[in-house]
């Protein structure tokens, strides 16, 4: 299996994506080395040969039926040591010398992604955007802040169809407008009924849909959307340093997910336009979806996890946009306290209007 690294031409050492310079770096020497300068190391995804695996001459107790399976070996060129990871493991550092390694026959071929929307923040970023996801959280446990253990902050491309398609919609809906008045003697409601129709065509471009099951989709989507015009054409040494994956789920399997999305934000955008009713119900929906393309695209995501209390939270950022998402903890103290003082609230006012009542009989 094919490995590459970025070797910096002055000292050797193995290179990094900087996402705030978007340039290549040493953290040896400190030299800096410009994408373009790099281009030519792609070229040889297409001729580079396998490493050859490492024959220790240790015959040990052999592996299962079903124990190798979706694993995957690969040898560091740096050290020799051994990086094992699953069938799907694009990118990642070697856990003996630290240097990171693409693993280049992930991408290469059809597999190789059409673009890629490099980091634009980095880790220190993302440590400071947990801090602020704390604050303001009334129910969060006041000793989660400072018990909780920040037990891993990686930085993963995560691979992502991206859709394109026309959608052409009829929608017909009922809606009713209420008018009430009154005299001195009676109180007057007037309920008038509408039928509203729209339909006409919008386009969608680039919709993404998460191509890895190792990556829930819902917190992929929470952290959306991506600025699709910074994309740039996919190079491998945008990986270095970070995590990536190829898609497991291929774009075959990711058009239902796709049209379910592209159909529900039609449906939210003619429902946006029927205004000035009280109620609005739709009748009946048609909506028809023509194809525009698909793009492999791979994007940068954040991921952090913390435990506290035997419990692991998970949170995501946005590489590119800094959009933060994750589930607190609730102080069910705090929370109960919050209950009984909203209850007490509306009783006292629900007995003082009932005194109110009765001093009026």
């Amino acid at each position: 299996m094919a490995l590459k690294e970025f070797k910096c031409p002055n000292c050797g050492g193995a290179l990094e994506f900087n996402p705030g310079t978007q340039e290549m770096t040493c953290p040896y020497c400190d030299s800096v080395i410009d994408m373009e300068a790099l281009a030519a190391m792609d070229e040889e995804l297409a001729s580079e040969k396998p490493s050859e695996a490492i024959d220790w001459g240790f015959e040990g107790e052999g592996w299962g039926p079903g124990e190798q399976q979706g694993l995957a070996v690969y040898s560091c060129k740096s050290c020799g040591g051994e990086i094992v990871g699953d069938e799907t493991l694009g990118a990642t550092s070697c856990p003996f010398c630290g240097n990171p390694v693409v693993m280049t026959s992930k991408f290469s071929g059809t597999l190789r992604p059409d673009a890629v929307i490099p980091f634009k923040l980095d880790k220190k970023a993302a440590v400071a955007a947990l801090g602020k996801h704390y604050l303001g959280k009334k129910l969060l446990p006041p000793v989660f802040k400072d018990k909780n253990h920040l037990d891993e902050v990686k930085g993963v491309y995560v691979p992502f169809w991206l859709f394109d398609a026309d959608a052409d919609a009829h929608v017909e809906y009922t809606a009713t407008r209420t008018r009430r008045w009154s005299d001195s003697k009676f109180d007057y409601t007037e309920t008038s009924f509408f039928r509203a129709v729209r339909a006409g065509g919008i386009g969608f471009d680039d919709v993404p849909v998460d191509g890895s099951s190792s990556v829930d989709d819902t917190l992929m989507e929470s952290i959306e959307p991506y600025e699709m015009r910074d994309s740039v054409d996919f190079k491998t040494a945008y990986l270095a340093g970070y995590l990536a994956s190829k898609y497991d789920i291929d774009a075959e399997q990711s058009v239902d997910r796709a049209n379910a999305r592209i159909r529900n934000s039609t449906e939210a955008a003619f429902a946006s336009t029927v205004t000035g009713y009280d109620i609005v119900t739709p009748k009946s929906t048609h909506i028809s979806l023509k194809s525009g393309g698909i793009r492999y695209a791979l994007l940068p995501v954040w991921l952090l996890g913390t435990s506290w209390q035997k419990k692991n939270f998970i949170f995501a950022m946005n590489g590119q946009t800094g959009k933060f998402v994750g589930d607190l903890p609730l102080d069910k103290s705090a929370y109960r306290k919050s209950f009984f003082k909203i209850f007490g609230f509306s009783a006292a006012i629900l007995l003082a209007i009932g005194r109110g009542i009765v001093s009026l009989l």
